[in-house]
């Protein structure tokens, strides 16, 4: 489409407005960008000028008059067009299930103000034995009512994932996991769910000031510090400035005196505000023969400070896990569980067809395991479908057709849903604590059975506490995390263990780039109140299953894996009669089995 530049200022001049060279080139591109002739954008132009009361055309108002006026136009032709195109051609089998059920609604409604025919009837007639309910979605299966030729009309299943060979492999084990059929009692059995502490709606975000998170860290410091010098019966530290011959003990936090990645030469340590005003020091690690660090972390070193300006540690403190959770009698009786859990992305990176998602609720259906877990991404902000803008249908309609694909496909399971959401998922608060998803459309019988919660969330079933985080703790904490063992050292068991004892869903600091962390609601919601049974921690990294500290942590995978199908996890719990002379902890009758299973 050919703009003229001069014909636009021949119209600019009809009506007296005054724009500059470089203007009228920008206003061309416009014409080309929104489909607009010469007369027509000139016209629009005037009128937005005329209402804000301007004289002259700047380049603030005409990125005004491209927002304001040309993006909510082009929006509305959009959807105009979605809607029109709905009626028009091929539809999918969504779209005539979905007429067919509006045109039953209105010939219902319409023979309810006529008198009955004596004729045979066309359709069938509401009875108390075959009544006609609006509840009749709810016998389509999954792949009816998620359509992704819907949101992305040229999608097409991934040809890896269709193809692969190894579904239903188990990868790895823990606990006694044979005999078990791994198979739940879906909603037959008496499940009660309750969040710790939890976090039930959204919050202004980036309005923290610096001093607000100096806070937030340093109460993280002296509480931590108070807990580890009771346990181990410290007398006093020592402020971190003041130069001694003899061994003195220090607390603080970890960091690096650089911009780059932490190492062995690079460690300070940052001091309370009590003890040491917040004063940092350099620290020597060449005479700690066995150590574990990563910058955030909150510990007690002994060593020598003979000059006040370096320490040489010589023996570092372990951190300190919190108690198990005891359960009460509002937990309700105990009774044998089986708990799935996923993560995403739910498809593969080179197709938005979902067809991983769907093949997981074939599981949920056949096995109806008691709890579902789902973490997300459910729409990834990193697809390729997503990154280059190629969705027809906004980020949240997508979302909204996913839920809705999981909670009518996993309804005649009854399985109770808890869906958390990641940081990855495009449509929703890029912050961390994340509120949980918003979904006004459920129906009563499922508002029983589906529950949102934050991330992270620390989540109680029946009397069982699951830590549950959808952000890749394993990965940022591994880039970060320096050590020296003189045995094998397993990383991940190490970075689990940093995350127990320091009490914190995500104790890294300063954290990694891709994460936005609201401080203050961070200390409330973002802290572990008791040492979970059950830690899951989805990553990108290998899969896993270990008991640290007594709490089975476990990483499923995520669900896809690129092109290819990835991993899910599943537990089942039960309890084991505790001898009435035993000292042992009703917690401690914990029987955790566990796999990881291909999707």
């Amino acid at each position: 489409m050919a703009v003229s530049t001069q014909q636009l200022a021949e119209e600019l001049q009809i009506f007296g407005l005054d724009c500059e060279d470089a203007l009228m080139e920008k206003l061309a591109e416009l014409c080309v960008l929104y489909r607009q002739n010469e007369e027509g954008m000139v016209g629009e132009l005037i009128a937005f000028c005329t209402s804000a009361g301007k004289a002259r055309l700047t380049s603030e108002i005409l990125n005004s008059f491209e927002h304001e006026v040309l993006n909510k136009k082009l929006s509305k032709a959009w959807h105009s067009t979605s809607k029109d195109s709905e009626h028009a051609g091929a539809r999918d089998i969504v779209s005539i299930q979905e007429l067919i059920e509006v045109e039953e609604e209105e010939e219902s409604l319409l023979n309810s103000y006529t008198t009955p025919s004596k004729g045979p009837q066309k359709r069938a007639i509401s009875t108390p034995e075959t009544p006609l309910t609006k509840r009749s979605v709810s016998t389509r299966s999954p792949h009816q009512i998620l359509s992704p030729s819907s949101f992305s009309p040229g999608a097409t299943p991934s040809q890896k994932y269709s193809s692969r060979n190894n579904r239903g492999e188990v990868v790895t084990t823990f606990g006694s996991a044979l005999g078990v059929a791994w198979s739940g009692r879906g909603g037959a059995g008496n499940i009660s769910l309750k969040v710790l502490e939890p976090l039930t709606g959204s919050y202004k975000s980036m309005f923290q000031k610096l001093p607000d998170i100096r806070e937030v860290l340093t109460c993280k410091i002296e509480e931590l510090g108070r807990e580890l010098k009771e346990h181990y019966k410290i007398e006093a530290f020592t402020p971190l400035g003041v130069p001694a011959q003899e061994p003195i003990t220090l607390l603080g936090q970890v960091g690096c005196d650089s911009n780059g990645k932490l190492n062995s030469k690079s460690v300070i340590l940052e001091g309370d505000r009590e003890h040491s005003l917040g004063t940092q020091i350099p620290v020597d690690l060449s005479e700690l023969e066995e150590y574990s660090l990563f910058p955030g972390q909150v510990v007690i070193m002994e060593g020598f400070n003979t000059t006040g300006r370096k320490l040489t540690a010589t023996k570092l403190y372990e951190g300190v896990p919190l108690p198990f959770y005891q359960p009460t009698e509002e937990d309700g009786d105990f009774e044998q569980t089986m708990v799935l859990v996923a993560c995403g992305p739910y498809t593969t990176s080179d197709s938005i067809t979902y067809n991983p998602l769907l093949d997981l609720i074939s599981i949920i259906t056949h096995d109806r395991p008691d709890v579902c877990i789902l973490f997300g991404p459910f729409l990834d902000v990193k697809h390729e479908e997503v990154e280059n803008c190629r969705l027809t249908s906004s980020f949240e309609d997508v979302f909204k057709q996913c839920l809705r694909t999981v909670i009518e496909g996993t309804r005649s399971s009854g399985s109770h849903l808890v869906f958390i959401p990641s940081l990855r998922d495009v449509h929703h608060e890029p912050v961390y604590p994340q509120p949980p998803f918003i979904y006004s459309e459920l129906s009563q019988e499922d508002k029983k059975r589906v529950q949102f919660v934050s991330e992270p969330c620390s989540l109680s079933i029946n009397g069982v506490i699951f830590g549950l985080t959808s952000t890749d703790l394993l990965f940022h904490m591994g880039a970060e995390e320096i050590s020296s063992s003189s045995g094998t050292s397993d990383r991940f068991s190490r970075i689990l263990k940093h995350i127990l004892t320091q009490r914190s869903y995500y104790p890294l600091y300063p954290p990694h780039e891709d994460m936005a962390i609201d401080y203050e609601n961070f200390y409330t919601y973002a802290q572990l109140l008791v040492t979970p049974d059950v830690f899951i921690v989805p990553s990108e990294l290998r899969y896993f299953v270990k008991d640290i500290f007594g709490c089975v942590c476990m990483n499923p995978g995520r669900l896809t894996k690129g092109q290819v199908g990835g991993t899910f996890g599943r537990l089942y719990l039960r309890r084991q009669p505790v001898a009435s002379d035993s000292d042992s902890q009703g917690r401690q009758s914990l029987s955790v089995a566990a796999q990881v299973v291909r999707i």
